[in-house]
C-alpha cells in the first residue's frame, strides 16, 4: 500500500510539473548540442583573469567558513544542554540557528548584495551567516554528546566552570569542529561560484557572463579550472580530517 501511495504521489508530482517524456528527450537533445559547442575548451587571454577570480573565490569560501567556526563555537555552548542550564536561552539560540540555516546561501547573498553591493563581501556574509546556523547546531550536538566522566574528572579537581569547559569538553571537540569546518569549505568553495552569479564576486561572474553571451568553449574552460581548484582543495581537506581523526584517536 505505501509503495502504490509513494508511486501515485510520484506520478502526480511529475504531472503537476509537467514533467513528460517529449520534454526529458529534448532536454537531452539540447543537452548534448550544448555539450559539443563547448568542445574544445578555449584558452584565451581572459585565462589570467579567471585564475585571479577563482583565487577570490577560494577566499570567500576560506573567510566565510572561519568566521562563521569562530562565532559558531560560543553559540553552540549557549545552545548545548551540558552547558548552558537556562532553557530560554537555549532555546533562542537553537531556534534562531533554525532560521538562519532554513534561509539558502544564495537567499542571504541576493540579500547582503542589496546591502553592501556587489562584490566578494557581500559573498563572504552570505556564507558566513548561512554557516554559523549549521555549525551552532553540529556544535551544540558534539558538546552534548561528550564523555561525562571526562567532565566529571576535571570538575573533580577543583576546576570552575570556565576551566572545565576549556580542559573538560573543548580537547573532546575540537577535532570534530575541525573536520566539520574543513568539511563546510569544501561545500562552500562550490557555493561561492553560485554566489557569483547573483553578484557577489568570484568566477561565478565569469561563468554567468561567458553563459550569458553563448561564448559556450570558455564556458567549459572556467568550468574546468573551477573543477580541478574543487578536486585539490577536497583531497587537501581529506588528508587534513584524516591526519585530525587519526591524531585525535591516539
Amino acid at each position: 500500500m505505501a509503495i502504490l501511495l509513494g508511486l501515485g504521489v510520484f506520478l502526480w508530482g511529475l504531472h503537476v510539473l509537467e514533467v513528460t517524456p517529449g520534454r526529458l528527450i529534448d532536454g537531452i537533445g539540447q543537452l548534448g548540442k550544448v555539450f559539443m559547442l563547448m568542445m574544445p575548451p578555449a584558452v584565451t587571454e581572459h585565462v589570467w583573469e579567471y585564475i585571479r577570480a577563482i583565487g577570490e573565490t577560494l577566499a570567500m569560501a576560506f573567510l566565510g567558513t572561519l568566521v562563521a567556526s569562530v562565532i559558531a563555537i560560543p553559540l553552540a555552548m549557549m545552545g548545548a544542554r551540558n552547558i548552558m542550564p537556562l532553557g530560554p536561552v537555549r532555546f533562542l539560540v537553537r531556534r534562531s540557528s533554525d532560521v538562519v540555516r532554513g534561509i539558502d546561501s544564495l537567499v542571504w547573498a541576493i540579500f547582503f548584495v542589496s546591502v553592501v553591493g556587489l562584490g566578494p563581501f557581500a559573498g563572504i556574509l552570505a556564507i558566513a551567516v548561512n554557516d554559523i546556523g549549521v555549525l551552532t547546531k553540529l556544535y551544540a550536538e558534539a558538546m552534548e554528546n561528550t564523555d561525562r566522566e571526562q567532565v566529571k574528572g576535571v570538575r573533580a579537581t577543583g576546576a570552575d566552570s570556565a576551566q572545565t569547559i576549556g580542559f573538560g569538553v573543548l580537547p573532546q571537540v575540537m577535532p570534530v569542529f575541525l573536520g566539520n569546518s574543513l568539511y563546510f569549505l569544501e561545500s562552500n568553495l562550490r557555493s561561492a561560484t553560485i554566489l557569483g552569479v547573483v553578484g557577489a564576486g568570484g568566477i561565478g561572474f565569469f561563468l554567468m557572463d561567458r553563459m550569458m553571451i553563448s561564448a559556450w568553449r570558455e564556458v567549459a574552460l572556467i568550468v574546468i579550472m573551477v573543477l580541478i581548484t574543487v578536486a585539490c582543495i577536497d583531497a587537501l581537506s581529506r588528508m587534513l580530517r584524516t591526519r585530525l581523526i587519526g591524531s585525535s584517536k591516539e
